[in-house]
């Protein structure tokens, strides 16, 4: 029996992927390149209120797609998976 062309991917889908905004992948980058939100803020000329604002709405947008991303590894693991970051820029 012939299997048809693409089969095989067809068996593993891809994890549908949110929709982020240029502003919040800025700020996700930066959130992995920093020690803390409040450098964040400084290097984005942003308050911490607005990092943290940016934060919460990614991880809702991965909660949303199925993927819920609680904490700042789980975030990076999301990254990596999406192609968002590279393992050699962490």
């Amino acid at each position: 029996m012939k299997m048809a062309a693409g089969f095989a991917g067809d068996m593993r889908s891809q994890p549908e992927r949110p929709a982020l905004s240029r502003r919040e992948i800025e700020v996700l980058l930066a959130w992995f390149d920093c020690d803390s939100k409040m450098e964040v803020g400084r290097r984005l000329y942003i308050s911490l209120g607005t990092v943290n604002t940016h934060l919460s709405r990614i991880r809702e947008k991965y909660t949303a797609v199925g993927r819920p991303a609680p904490t700042k590894a789980a975030l990076v693991a999301r990254a990596l998976q999406d192609e968002i970051i590279d393992i050699d820029e962490l």
